[in-house]
């Protein structure tokens, strides 16, 4: 049954709300908190995660940092930590110097709490605008009743808004051109199999899940009309970062001739990069990799090789669907 009670993120009462998705989709625990440490702290602890989201995450936090006052080194030491969380989604860093530009364009007397907390919400409003614009330019992918892949996750619990590929698939569903979707486990931090699956449920869209190495069984036997996944920064060229093993699935659509999309709002779009080479590739512990299994795993000391991205390539990507319309390879977004 669908519920929209729930939601991610939201500002109230001077302080910022958000859901622990590490906690998920066992309790649902929310995070009260007016410091700008804890929220840069559950960015980096992937309590809150999803490019867009960290990025909304983030400009609350850095209002928050002045709250107590305006002072340029509180702000400035604020901006830096937000900054040194996550390497790979550009949405966080844009949104934190979309929030600094803001506020040294604002006169001395105008840099306060209130003001910036207005732009911050403005970044959360704007990205539930596009989350819907991605969503009903996301409904020309499909041919008819399709069967849908996904990988890690898209929806409200990446954004501030419906989600981005999620959102095409809520759409979708909405629109009875879905019949049914297969989700991703997403090792090694499981985000098909924990979170996905908590919106699809929440929604009401008819799905299994799956091991992330069963899909090209089910792209090889011709079980799946289409994949869609999102993206955490796209080069200018076209070129993608996403969760690992996107890549591997957009040469498995390439192979078996099956289309291959990213949906994302045009500001996770990096114009200063060409290509793959000038994104970022964040690595993890390598205790993501065991955390879930036996102390006698764990205390195992082992070398490990934990990219929690890869980048596809332009070429395999059948289409990127923004706010802005559908792209196709070549890709130019202006």
């Amino acid at each position: 049954m669908r519920s929209d009670s729930w939601f991610s993120i939201k500002f109230h009462d001077g302080r910022l709300l958000f859901l622990d998705q590490t906690k998920l989709p066992s309790s649902e625990e929310y995070i009260h908190t007016d410091n700008p440490e804890r929220v840069a702290e559950a960015i980096k602890r992937l309590e809150i995660r999803g490019a867009p989201l960290i990025g909304i995450a983030a400009a609350y936090a850095l209002a928050l940092s002045v709250k107590g006052g305006f002072s340029e080194q509180v702000f400035h030491s604020a901006f830096q930590l937000l900054a040194s969380t996550r390497p790979t989604a550009v949405n966080l860093f844009n949104c934190l110097q979309r929030m600094k530009k803001f506020c040294f364009d604002l006169p001395v007397q105008e840099r306060n709490f209130h003001n910036l907390l207005l732009e911050a919400e403005r970044i959360h409003s704007e990205d539930e605008m596009m989350c819907e614009q991605i969503a009903n330019n996301g409904l020309e992918i499909f041919k008819g009743r399709s069967t849908v892949l996904t990988h890690c996750n898209t929806g409200r619990l990446a954004t501030g808004g419906i989600g981005t590929a999620f959102g095409v698939i809520q759409r979708g569903f909405e629109s009875e051109l879905i019949q049914h979707v297969y989700a991703d486990e997403t090792r090694p931090l499981f985000q098909g199999l924990r979170l996905t699956s908590y919106e699809l449920s929440k929604n009401g869209i008819p799905f299994s899940i799956i091991p992330d190495s069963a899909a090209g069984v089910l792209i090889r036997d011709g079980k799946i009309d289409l994949v869609i996944t999102g993206a955490d920064r796209i080069a200018s060229n076209g070129d993608s970062a996403n969760k690992l093993g996107t890549f591997t699935l957009s040469v498995l659509c390439k192979e078996y001739k099956v289309p291959f999309y990213i949906a994302a709002p045009s500001t996770t779009i990096d114009p200063v990069a060409s290509g793959f080479s000038d994104i970022p590739v964040e690595e993890r512990s390598p205790m993501e990799l065991v955390q879930y299994l036996s102390s006698g795993y764990t205390s195992l000391n082992f070398n490990s090789f934990n990219p929690s991205f890869d980048i596809t390539p332009s070429e395999n990507i059948t289409g990127i669907i923004t706010e802005k319309g559908i792209f196709k390879f070549p890709y130019s977004f202006r």
